[in-house]
């Protein structure tokens, strides 16, 4: 709804007794918020974090090579080989959360999809490690008693004669192995892309020659890479370990108020999170069956592409006091949300938090001023700890505020508003974002027909705490700095000082009770004697208590944990990383989150409305799930182009 059909009901609604009486009151409903609201088909696995992951692939009585074949499987599903997304966070600078990445963005490069080999094993309780090639990265599972290479990226593995899958120091000795026979071969592309064709490849270095992704003419199933760069790849000019480190901790949590409306588009506007300063993805405009994206059908995706734009849009209820159950705070506002006490300011703070990264920002708000009033609006990024101001208003009328690059890259913010005086108050407030989602995961539809699965619950929310070690980064992204921190023993960055010793400790507060913190670290700590210590305390730091530990030694590794022993009551929390170094021990990149109960969480009827063509004939679905958990079915007579789905509070 645009603002001025907020308005338009506004008035109405203020002027007209029958209106009025007829009115749905704030008052009937109590639940300001769904949580966790998912719809799902029978065609897409359930992508919203690891643990519904692990039970889409991971099966029980499954062996430890077929787990690291599904880790395989699922990275070059969901993950397409191109120029990466930058959000500048990371150490490595591209986003590498494997869950942001298949749910956010759908697209990255080599390095990436090796971070997300190793975090999906490793929750599997594989091993797994990263590999330095020449201008190329890539993961190692271990399972039965070896190393094994599994590439998602260029979507690769090498079985040897016994039928398990080589490891890079086998595929290293094998390419040395013909080089050192043919050595005019070495470094010369054109002529090792000559030799690779009609099947020639099977006549090159043994441990390739079962490949079962190159075709007759020696191309991968993207043909973006060949036979002729495998050998250029493990030739052995480069050859290291390296932790390809990740994030940890994203998840898909769509929440829905009174209002708010969730738009994910299986379409692109063409808009993109390095839009401002990178590259395109070349997928952008690609469509799915076609080009480097000619693979994917094969793999079940039922997207006319891989790069979505959907919107994100709020129209704040400001009558009969609902604001108060969809508001972090307010404060001398009555139920029309105008001043009360005009002696004394009024205020309104609102939260804007998002499973899918902010593109674009749109802020329209109308309100009215008494004799001598104001109202000020000021915009927080980092969970309220800091305000910048927007604007300040003297004059009764229409705000409307484009403020991209306020929002760019980030998932969650928060908004203030300041009122002054008799009179002064709120009639409308529109919030608007253009959205970066990757079409893979949607529940799309095919052919036939299709079983939907909706789900809402548990009534919980998430305050995030992550910002990069890099201080370079302000002004691109938040760095830690700005979640006001307390350290001691540190220096350039996070790494522990001259001392040997060295800690932070991140302040958490949640809007409601805190149920769990999920957190943890890249980092390095070379010595065995050295590690950092995983701290929590819920009483300002008088006392700590052990969390976990992320241990030496190690040139690089990962290590999240989860600590849901949390006091009865408690919405405050200090997360502490204590470090001993003997030799290099830091924090490369972080994450902290806070899993709390929605003070005004619960359900209420959730629409759902699907929009696709059949044979260029619009098709539509609208469908009101008045249940926590309800399943049906939709049927398509012919293959569905998909168009959106939209989810919306149905009341």
């Amino acid at each position: 709804m645009r603002l001025a059909a907020v308005l338009a009901f506004a008035s109405l609604a203020a002027g007209d007794p029958a209106a009025q009486e007829t009115r749905p009151s704030a008052r009937d409903n109590p639940v300001g918020v769904v949580c966790h609201v998912k719809v799902l088909s029978d065609r897409v696995p359930d992508m919203t974090n690891l643990d519904t992951w692990k039970k889409a692939y991971i099966k029980d009585g499954m062996s430890d090579e077929q787990k690291a074949m599904a880790v395989w499987r699922t990275v070059r599903t969901f993950q397409h080989q191109d120029a990466p997304p930058v959000e500048h966070l990371q150490n490595e600078d591209v986003v590498q959360d494997p869950f942001k990445v298949y749910n956010v963005y759908g697209y990255a490069f080599c390095s990436v999809a090796s971070s997300g080999v190793e975090a999906l094993s490793r929750h599997a309780g594989l091993q797994a490690r990263g590999r330095i090639i020449n201008a190329h990265s890539v993961p190692e599972v271990f399972y039965d008693g070896a190393w094994h290479l599994l590439d998602s990226s260029l979507m690769c593995y090498f079985p040897k004669a016994d039928g398990k899958a080589a490891g890079v120091d086998e595929i290293m000795a094998g390419v040395k192995e013909f080089y050192d026979r043919n050595p005019d071969y070495r470094k010369n592309e054109k002529k090792l892309a000559e030799f690779m064709r009609g099947g020639g490849w099977r006549k090159g270095p043994e441990v390739l020659a079962r490949c079962p992704q190159y075709d007759e003419n020696g191309w991968f199933e993207a043909a973006t890479h060949g036979w002729y760069s495998t050998m250029q790849e493990y030739d052995g000019s480069a050859n290291g370990h390296y932790e390809y480190g990740y994030s940890q901790g994203y998840q898909v949590n769509v929440q829905l108020r009174p209002g708010e409306r969730l738009t994910r588009n299986w379409s692109s506007k063409g808009l993109h999170v390095n839009m401002k300063d990178g590259g395109a993805p070349g997928c952008l405009k690609m469509k799915t069956g076609e080009e480097s994206l000619r693979y994917t059908p094969k793999d079940g995706d039922l997207a006319p592409g891989r790069l979505g734009n959907g919107r994100h849009e709020w129209d704040v209820p400001l009558k009969d006091g609902a604001f108060r159950r969809v508001a972090l705070s307010s404060d001398n506002l009555d139920d029309d949300a105008r001043v009360k006490d005009s002696g004394r300011p009024a205020s309104l703070v609102l939260r804007m938090a998002s499973s899918y990264v902010y593109l674009t920002g749109l802020m329209e708000y109308s309100f009215i001023l008494g004799a001598g009033g104001s109202v000020a609006a000021s915009f927080s990024d980092n969970n309220g700890l800091d305000w910048q101001p927007l604007l300040k208003s003297t004059k009764g009328g229409n705000v409307s505020l484009q403020a991209d690059d306020r929002f760019l890259r980030r998932y969650d913010y928060r908004l203030k508003f300041e009122l002054q005086g008799a009179g002064t108050g709120l009639n409308a407030i529109r919030l608007a974002h253009d959205i970066q989602h990757s079409q893979r995961p949607l529940p799309a539809l095919g052919e036939g027909k299709n079983e939907i699965s909706f789900a809402a619950g548990p009534a919980e929310g998430t305050i995030t705490v992550e910002g990069s070690v890099d201080a370079a980064q302000k002004g691109k992204q938040l760095v830690y700095t700005d979640f006001h921190p307390v350290s001691g023993g540190l220096e350039n960055g996070l790494w522990v000082g001259g001392s040997g010793r060295g800690e932070i400790a991140f302040p958490v507060a949640t809007p409601g009770d805190l149920v769990r913190l999920r957190f943890g670290t890249h980092h390095r700590a070379r010595d065995a004697r050295d590690g950092i210590d995983y701290l929590v305390s819920f009483d300002g730091g008088k006392s700590w208590k052990s969390a976990g530990r992320a241990a030496g030694p190690t040139p690089g590794n990962c290590t999240y944990v989860t600590y849901a022993e949390v006091p009865v009551g408690v919405k405050e929390a200090l997360v502490k990383f204590s470090g001993t170094s003997r030799n290099a021990t830091g924090i490369l990149n972080f994450r902290i989150d806070a899993d709390f109960r929605e003070p005004s969480g619960g359900f209420r009827p959730v629409k759902v409305t699907y929009r696709w063509e059949e044979g260029g004939q619009p098709k539509e679905n609208c469908f009101v799930a008045r249940k926590p958990a309800e399943s049906y079915a939709i049927t398509c007579g012919a293959k569905p182009l998909m168009k959106s789905i939209v989810l919306e509070l149905a009341d």
